[in-house]
């Protein structure tokens, strides 16, 4: 059995720490601008900063990342952020707080590929996929934990606690990321290959487009995958509304709906823990693509909140499976090297139509019901997690693999 060395569980330690902090944040920010604008809009801008940070970021995050030392890299995004909550309380105009929300997501959006690039470094492909597991277990737990401790907080002092709180986390997690092995060196890293200028992102993104096209196959997976998170994103922007309009929900039976989601995310993380030597990624993939949508196909159609709880468990208890998979093959079939380029580019593919059908169902949700347009969505979502299940069995990985060894012998 494989067991967390030390220096693994230190990491997952500092991402769980600036998890949980994420959360508490989020909470206290909701209701700060909640109270200040008495506008849900004003409160859904919040949210919108995030895709909208990465689209600022993505076009050449990943070309630094890939030219820079990551573990050093990491070290500054999680001060950086956590110096700007500790300061966010001085902003009282909307502008100033929408504007550093935007700064801290923006380093939020260039540190993923860059912890993505260190952990494929740092953990042995033969470990990795337990790690990934044991890394969304961590996220899982996050979920829960962050929010419960939101609400602690928040029964006993002023939002803005919670703030100070999430901006210590994030300084607590880049001391804890000190402590890390640097995994690169001067030799790795050229001085001259750390100057981007045009001419460099501009190549950078003719060999994501060489890639692409050479590997075919994983590009198709990983737009595939993309677009399925899309759809969960789009739909889970009008949840919401579904649950108190068309559920007739309370905010409290609401609430723990939400809380059976984040019970399916936990018991899929562990379980997917527990069997990690047992599955494969692309099957994960798949398996867990399908039984997403179906998911959302039973949660689409409920009419009360057992069938819905019955479908926000399955849905969330896939996503376990389904994202760890993911990870764990672009680890594996992505080289180091151009991990943060890969990561970022297409993941700015992902965040413009996250902006895009997370607006359109908006949107018609003005015009026609909620429930058409989550049904409309979730139909979307599980043909195309069929599709993903189905090119899953056409990978040349394995094909190419055994045509080796016969030649070899």
């Amino acid at each position: 059995m494989y067991r967390i060395p030390g220096i693994s569980l230190l990491f997952l330690l500092g991402i769980g720490i600036s998890n949980i902090g994420d959360w508490i944040y989020l909470i206290a920010y909701n209701l700060i601008i909640l109270n200040k604008t008495g506008d849900p809009l004003a409160v859904a801008a919040l949210y919108m900063l995030k895709p909208v940070a990465v689209l600022v970021t993505n076009g050449w995050a990943g070309s630094m990342v890939d030219r820079m030392n990551k573990k050093k890299l990491m070290i500054v995004l999680d001060s950086f952020r956590g110096l700007l909550l500790l300061v966010l309380p001085i902003f009282t105009s909307l502008a100033g707080i929408y504007f550093t929300v935007l700064l801290i997501n923006m380093a939020s959006a260039i540190f993923y590929p860059a912890s993505l690039a260190y952990i494929t470094k740092l953990i042995p492909e033969g470990d990795r996929h337990r790690f990934n597991a044991l890394r969304s277990l961590m996220d899982s737990g996050a979920f829960l934990i962050g929010p419960a401790l939101a609400g602690l907080l928040l029964m006993t002092g002023p939002p803005l606690i919670a703030v100070y709180l999430n901006g210590i986390t994030f300084i607590f997690s880049a001391v804890i990321t000190l402590l890390l092995p640097d995994l690169e060196n001067k030799r790795t890293i050229p001085q001259r290959e750390k100057r981007i200028g045009f001419s460099e992102l501009k190549a950078d993104w003719k060999l994501v487009r060489y890639f692409s096209i050479k590997r075919k196959f994983v590009f198709r997976i990983y737009m595939i995958f993309s677009s399925v998170i899309v759809m969960t994103a789009a739909i889970d922007s009008l949840e919401a509304a579904f649950a108190t309009q068309e559920l007739l929900l309370s905010d409290f039976w609401y609430g723990v709906l939400v809380s059976v989601a984040g019970g399916g995310i936990i018991v899929g993380a562990i379980i997917n823990t527990l069997l990690a030597d047992w599955m494969k990624p692309l099957g994960l993939i798949g398996a867990g693509s399908v039984s997403l949508g179906a998911g959302y196909l039973v949660y689409a159609f409920s009419s009360d909140f057992l069938f819905a709880g019955i479908g926000f468990f399955i849905l969330s208890f896939s996503l376990a499976f389904a994202d760890t998979g993911f990870t764990s093959f672009i680890q594996k079939e992505v080289p180091v090297e151009l991990l943060g380029r890969i990561s970022s580019i297409y993941g700015l593919a992902e965040s413009l139509l996250i902006l895009f059908f997370t607006g359109a169902f908006g949107l018609f949700g003005q015009v026609l019901s909620v429930r058409s347009i989550v049904v409309t969505g979730s139909v979307i979502l599980f043909i195309l997690s069929l599709v993903l299940f189905i090119q899953t069995f056409k990978s040349p990985i394995g094909k190419n693999v055994r045509a080796k060894r016969t030649a070899s012998s």
